[in-house]
């Protein structure tokens, strides 16, 4: 019994971040760390040029929305309408192992409205190859968000 309940309190202190201070779990490069920190960083500053230069040129992007679109498409549906009612990331989680990480957020959008997401990147040779959004709720993205009432 003892033992059970070390465990738990063991677990809850893994578990439970302190918010915005998610650091990686072991198994995730700093490298891809660092990818995973700029890529929000970029959206929280409105730097496609900086986003752009984190993204393979065979990046594909998934969503409830979206099926594998190519970069130019997630800046044209994603990025355009979304980037300018963010007002910043809140990183819960980065784990990951190689080449694969998860990261969960809250965003703060417009209006006072919060966003939570799971995101999974998929790394190659230190840029995003692949990145798939599983939404928190229907439609959890910034410019839904903003519009609900």
């Amino acid at each position: 019994m003892l033992f059970e309940a070390g465990a738990c309190a063991l677990a809850a202190t893994v578990v439970v971040p302190k918010m915005g201070g998610a650091h990686a779990a072991s198994g995730l490069s700093l490298q891809n760390e660092q990818v995973v920190r700029k890529f929000y960083a970029a959206w929280e500053t409105n730097d496609w040029r900086a986003l752009e230069m984190l993204l393979a040129d065979d990046f594909t992007f998934t969503s409830p929305n979206d099926d594998h679109i190519s970069k130019g498409r997630y800046q044209a549906g994603c990025w355009q309408p979304n980037v300018k009612l963010i007002e910043h990331f809140d990183l819960q989680h980065i784990v990951g192992s190689d080449n694969d990480a998860f990261v969960m957020y809250v965003l703060y959008v417009k209006k006072g409205k919060t966003v939570e997401n799971i995101e999974h990147f998929r790394m190659r040779g230190g840029k995003v190859q692949a990145l798939r959004c599983y939404f928190g709720g229907q439609n959890s993205y910034p410019a839904a968000v903003v519009s609900q009432k």
